[in-house]
């Protein structure tokens, strides 16, 4: 079944004139998925690659009938973009974009809550249910279809893990990148939930990484799984008081460590790799 996108999935690219729009859409197109329409205001009536470019989200929808949209925007024009996907209804919004002021990711929250919508991201790599559907910039050679579902704060880790694990035999049922920004749309748990439900996924893989208390939430869910869950925790070895990468990568006092998410995790009975060479291992561990 998958989660998220699946090979009926019609999505629609806001920004799809631009030149990561248009590069990212003819990699969807040939992956397979049913790139329907874009979006850019002014372009309407113009083509890219095959796909019928609309002035707004709203003439796309009622034109192609998406439920997905995929955004390629600069940041300073995503929030509007996220909320005219929003407004015509599209079931989820996947966000790419990065740098999105806090600020704006409050706005953004806020509507979440007027909404049906699903918001994946911002600063998120996409998502892909191999074999299916791709929406998003994830490498096609890293995945292949299987039964292992994973979630992920941390893009580049995503890939390297997943192309290790297709390396390894071990193919995925849906990989979600959630995006490493302080307040993402959907969460470490509602992706859980989701791979809870789904008859497909026998396994899950959680990436999580130093900062804020996401992978402390997802432990107190995994405790009422029945599905085993392995995750892996980047960020042990990085220096006191040094920034790193990802916006949300925040530790407040003993909030936020490696060591707390760990125990955490472990507390609930997730099987934690210490490096990532150890994924492949602990995973074949509980899919046997």
């Amino acid at each position: 079944m998958a989660i998220l996108v699946d090979e009926n999935t019609r999505v629609i690219v806001q920004g799809i004139t631009g030149f990561q729009g248009s590069f990212q859409a003819k990699r969807m197109l040939d992956y397979g998925t049913k790139v329907v329409g874009g979006v850019t205001p002014g372009k309407g009536g113009t083509e890219v690659h095959g796909v019928p470019v609309f002035n707004t989200v709203e003439e796309a929808v009622a034109e192609t009938n998406a439920d997905t949209s995929i955004i390629y925007v600069p940041a300073r024009f995503a929030t509007d973009a996220i909320f005219e996907a929003f407004d015509a209804g599209l079931r989820l919004v996947v966000c790419v974009t990065e740098g999105i002021p806090l600020y704006d990711e409050m706005l953004i929250h806020r509507k979440l809550r007027e909404v049906k919508s699903m918001l994946l991201g911002p600063n998120c790599p996409g998502v892909i249910s191999p074999g299916k559907s791709k929406v998003g910039l994830l490498p096609d050679r890293s995945f292949m279809p299987g039964n292992l579902g994973v979630v992920s704060r941390s893009g580049t880790l995503t890939y390297q893990i997943c192309e290790n694990l297709t390396k390894a035999g071990i193919g995925q049922s849906t990989v979600v990148g959630i995006g490493g920004d302080p307040m993402p749309g959907l969460t470490f748990v509602d992706v859980l939930k989701m791979f809870e439900e789904d008859e497909e996924t026998k396994a899950v893989l959680l990436v999580g990484e130093i900062g804020g208390t996401a992978e402390e939430k997802a432990a107190e869910f995994i405790k009422q799984m029945s599905k085993p869950v392995v995750a892996f925790i980047a960020g042990r070895t990085a220096p006191p008081g040094k920034r790193m990468g990802h916006a949300g990568a925040i530790i407040e006092g003993n909030m936020g460590t490696a060591e707390a998410k760990i125990a955490a995790l472990r507390d609930a009975g997730a099987r934690v790799a210490e490096t990532l060479l150890d994924v492949v291992k602990g995973v074949r561990g509980v899919l046997g």
